[in-house]
Protein backbone atom coordinates (compact mmCIF):
# COMPACT_ATOMS: atom_id res chain seq x y z
CA UNK A 1 0.00 0.00 0.00
CA UNK A 2 1.02 3.62 -0.49
CA UNK A 3 1.92 5.47 2.68
CA UNK A 4 -0.36 8.08 4.20
CA UNK A 5 1.14 11.57 4.12
CA UNK A 6 0.22 12.15 7.78
CA UNK A 7 -2.60 11.44 10.25
CA UNK A 8 -4.93 14.09 8.82
CA UNK A 9 -4.55 12.58 5.32
CA UNK A 10 -5.21 9.13 6.80
CA UNK A 11 -8.38 10.45 8.44
CA UNK A 12 -9.70 11.83 5.18
CA UNK A 13 -9.04 8.51 3.46
CA UNK A 14 -10.65 6.56 6.29
CA UNK A 15 -13.74 8.76 6.16
CA UNK A 16 -14.46 7.62 2.60
CA UNK A 17 -15.17 4.13 4.01
CA UNK A 18 -17.64 5.41 6.62
CA UNK A 19 -20.31 6.80 4.31
CA UNK A 20 -23.16 5.00 6.07
CA UNK A 21 -22.50 7.08 9.20
CA UNK A 22 -22.72 10.53 7.53
CA UNK A 23 -25.28 12.92 9.08
CA UNK A 24 -26.53 10.26 11.50
CA UNK A 25 -27.64 12.07 14.69
CA UNK A 26 -26.74 9.19 17.01
CA UNK A 27 -23.09 8.98 15.83
CA UNK A 28 -20.30 10.07 18.19
CA UNK A 29 -16.66 9.99 17.02
CA UNK A 30 -14.11 9.16 19.74
CA UNK A 31 -10.37 9.53 19.20
CA UNK A 32 -7.80 7.66 21.28
CA UNK A 33 -5.08 10.10 22.30
CA UNK A 34 -2.90 11.33 21.20
CA UNK A 35 -2.31 10.04 17.67
CA UNK A 36 -5.92 9.07 17.08
CA UNK A 37 -7.23 12.61 17.49
CA UNK A 38 -5.99 14.11 14.14
CA UNK A 39 -7.42 11.05 12.35
CA UNK A 40 -10.70 11.29 14.26
CA UNK A 41 -10.99 15.03 13.60
CA UNK A 42 -11.01 14.49 9.83
CA UNK A 43 -13.52 11.63 10.16
CA UNK A 44 -15.84 13.73 12.36
CA UNK A 45 -15.62 16.60 9.87
CA UNK A 46 -16.58 14.32 6.98
CA UNK A 47 -19.42 12.66 8.93
CA UNK A 48 -20.61 15.94 10.48
CA UNK A 49 -20.59 14.20 13.85
CA UNK A 50 -19.49 15.37 17.31
CA UNK A 51 -15.90 14.59 18.31
CA UNK A 52 -14.46 13.84 21.74
CA UNK A 53 -11.49 12.08 23.26
CA UNK A 54 -11.69 8.61 24.82
CA UNK A 55 -8.90 8.07 27.32
CA UNK A 56 -7.73 4.67 28.51
CA UNK A 57 -5.09 3.97 31.17
CA UNK A 58 -3.73 0.49 31.75
CA UNK A 59 -3.73 -0.83 35.33
CA UNK A 60 -0.35 -2.53 35.65
CA UNK A 61 0.30 -5.40 38.04
CA UNK A 62 2.48 -4.07 40.92
CA UNK A 63 6.06 -5.13 40.21
CA UNK A 64 5.08 -6.22 36.70
CA UNK A 65 3.70 -2.92 35.40
CA UNK A 66 3.89 -3.96 31.75
CA UNK A 67 1.26 -6.62 32.46
CA UNK A 68 -2.31 -5.31 32.59
CA UNK A 69 -4.69 -6.42 35.31
CA UNK A 70 -7.29 -4.05 33.91
CA UNK A 71 -7.87 -0.51 32.69
CA UNK A 72 -9.66 2.71 33.56
CA UNK A 73 -11.26 4.93 30.98
CA UNK A 74 -13.23 8.10 30.28
CA UNK A 75 -16.24 8.31 32.55
CA UNK A 76 -14.38 6.75 35.50
CA UNK A 77 -15.07 3.22 34.24
CA UNK A 78 -12.84 0.42 35.54
CA UNK A 79 -12.42 -2.97 33.85
CA UNK A 80 -10.56 -5.75 35.67
CA UNK A 81 -9.11 -9.09 34.52
CA UNK A 82 -10.14 -11.62 37.16
CA UNK A 83 -7.70 -14.18 35.72
CA UNK A 84 -4.65 -11.92 36.12
CA UNK A 85 -5.76 -10.77 39.57
CA UNK A 86 -6.19 -14.38 40.72
CA UNK A 87 -2.86 -15.47 39.20
CA UNK A 88 -0.96 -12.82 41.17
CA UNK A 89 -3.07 -13.06 44.32
CA UNK A 90 -3.81 -9.33 44.26
CA UNK A 91 -6.03 -7.99 47.04
CA UNK A 92 -8.49 -5.11 46.76
CA UNK A 93 -6.13 -2.69 48.53
CA UNK A 94 -3.40 -3.15 45.90
CA UNK A 95 -5.90 -2.90 43.07
CA UNK A 96 -7.41 0.25 44.60
CA UNK A 97 -3.99 1.89 45.01
CA UNK A 98 -3.07 1.36 41.34
CA UNK A 99 -6.55 2.44 40.26
CA UNK A 100 -6.33 5.68 42.26
CA UNK A 101 -2.99 6.61 40.66
CA UNK A 102 -4.17 5.90 37.13
CA UNK A 103 -7.50 7.66 37.64
CA UNK A 104 -5.60 10.72 38.83
CA UNK A 105 -3.49 10.68 35.66
CA UNK A 106 -6.56 10.03 33.51
CA UNK A 107 -8.38 13.00 35.08
CA UNK A 108 -5.29 15.20 34.60
CA UNK A 109 -5.18 14.33 30.91
CA UNK A 110 -8.92 14.84 30.51
CA UNK A 111 -8.60 18.33 32.00
CA UNK A 112 -5.64 19.03 29.70
CA UNK A 113 -7.53 17.88 26.60
CA UNK A 114 -11.14 18.79 27.39
CA UNK A 115 -10.82 21.72 29.85
CA UNK A 116 -13.98 21.72 31.97
CA UNK A 117 -16.24 20.05 29.44
CA UNK A 118 -17.86 16.95 31.00
CA UNK A 119 -17.42 13.46 29.60
CA UNK A 120 -19.92 12.53 26.86
CA UNK A 121 -23.15 10.62 27.35
CA UNK A 122 -22.52 7.39 25.44
CA UNK A 123 -25.83 5.71 26.11
CA UNK A 124 -27.77 4.69 22.97
CA UNK A 125 -25.12 6.26 20.71
CA UNK A 126 -23.24 4.76 17.79
CA UNK A 127 -19.67 5.28 19.02
CA UNK A 128 -16.86 5.17 16.45
CA UNK A 129 -13.51 4.53 18.17
CA UNK A 130 -10.56 5.78 16.13
CA UNK A 131 -6.79 5.45 16.43
CA UNK A 132 -3.97 6.05 13.95
CA UNK A 133 -3.41 2.29 13.61
CA UNK A 134 -3.52 -1.06 15.39
CA UNK A 135 -0.50 -3.23 16.13
CA UNK A 136 -1.36 -5.52 19.09
CA UNK A 137 -4.67 -3.72 19.65
CA UNK A 138 -4.42 -3.93 23.46
CA UNK A 139 -5.30 -0.27 24.06
CA UNK A 140 -8.24 -0.42 21.67
CA UNK A 141 -9.45 -3.64 23.31
CA UNK A 142 -9.41 -1.94 26.72
CA UNK A 143 -11.29 1.00 25.21
CA UNK A 144 -13.97 -1.33 23.82
CA UNK A 145 -14.44 -3.09 27.18
CA UNK A 146 -14.70 0.22 29.03
CA UNK A 147 -17.01 1.80 26.47
CA UNK A 148 -19.36 -1.19 26.51
CA UNK A 149 -20.06 -0.53 30.20
CA UNK A 150 -21.42 2.89 29.20
CA UNK A 151 -24.20 1.17 27.20
CA UNK A 152 -23.81 2.61 23.70
CA UNK A 153 -26.15 1.31 21.02
CA UNK A 154 -23.27 0.25 18.74
CA UNK A 155 -19.48 0.21 18.94
CA UNK A 156 -17.50 0.67 15.74
CA UNK A 157 -13.71 0.62 15.35
CA UNK A 158 -12.17 2.53 12.44
CA UNK A 159 -8.43 2.78 11.72
CA UNK A 160 -6.34 3.68 8.66
CA UNK A 161 -3.97 0.71 9.03
CA UNK A 162 -3.81 -2.44 11.14
CA UNK A 163 -2.18 -5.82 11.51
CA UNK A 164 -4.56 -8.24 9.80
CA UNK A 165 -4.78 -10.63 12.75
CA UNK A 166 -5.53 -7.77 15.16
CA UNK A 167 -8.28 -6.50 12.88
CA UNK A 168 -9.84 -9.96 12.82
CA UNK A 169 -9.60 -10.43 16.60
CA UNK A 170 -11.09 -7.03 17.45
CA UNK A 171 -13.80 -7.48 14.85
CA UNK A 172 -15.28 -10.21 17.06
CA UNK A 173 -15.64 -7.73 19.93
CA UNK A 174 -17.57 -4.93 18.18
CA UNK A 175 -20.56 -4.32 15.92
CA UNK A 176 -18.48 -3.11 12.98
CA UNK A 177 -14.78 -2.65 12.20
CA UNK A 178 -13.14 -0.78 9.35
CA UNK A 179 -9.42 -1.37 8.86
CA UNK A 180 -8.66 0.63 5.72
CA UNK A 181 -5.45 -1.29 5.06
CA UNK A 182 -3.98 -4.50 6.49
CA UNK A 183 -0.55 -4.73 4.81
CA UNK A 184 1.56 -7.88 5.11
CA UNK A 185 4.10 -7.93 6.59
CA UNK A 186 2.86 -5.25 8.99
CA UNK A 187 5.82 -4.50 11.34
CA UNK A 188 4.63 -1.22 12.91
CA UNK A 189 2.00 1.51 12.50
CA UNK A 190 4.54 4.29 11.91
CA UNK A 191 5.97 2.59 8.83
CA UNK A 192 2.79 3.36 6.90
CA UNK A 193 3.03 7.13 7.39
CA UNK A 194 5.45 9.53 5.71
CA UNK A 195 5.05 11.90 8.68
CA UNK A 196 4.45 10.09 11.99
CA UNK A 197 5.67 12.85 14.31
CA UNK A 198 4.31 12.70 17.85
CA UNK A 199 0.99 14.48 18.36
CA UNK A 200 1.35 16.99 21.20
CA UNK A 201 -1.12 17.67 24.00
CA UNK A 202 -1.53 21.18 22.61
CA UNK A 203 -2.43 19.82 19.16
CA UNK A 204 -5.07 17.59 20.74
CA UNK A 205 -6.52 20.59 22.57
CA UNK A 206 -6.57 22.68 19.39
CA UNK A 207 -8.39 20.03 17.37
CA UNK A 208 -10.97 19.33 20.10
CA UNK A 209 -11.60 23.06 20.54
CA UNK A 210 -11.99 23.51 16.80
CA UNK A 211 -14.35 20.54 16.62
CA UNK A 212 -16.48 22.00 19.43
CA UNK A 213 -16.87 25.17 17.34
CA UNK A 214 -17.39 23.55 13.93
CA UNK A 215 -19.30 20.33 14.59
CA UNK A 216 -22.51 19.21 16.35
CA UNK A 217 -22.31 19.40 20.13
CA UNK A 218 -21.07 16.39 22.10
CA UNK A 219 -24.03 14.90 24.02
CA UNK A 220 -23.89 15.18 27.82
CA UNK A 221 -26.05 13.70 30.55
Amino acid sequence: MAKYQDRRHAGRQLATLLGEYVDQPEVLVLGLPRGGIPVAYEVALALQAPLDVFLVRKLGVPGHEELAMGAVATGGVRVLSSDVIAAFGLNEAKIAAVTALELEELERRERAFRDDRPAPDFEDRTCILIDDGLATGSTMYAAVLALRQQEPQRIVIAVPVAAGSTCLDLGREVDDIICAATPEPFYAVGLWYEDFAQTTDEKVRQLLTRAAEELPAVPHK
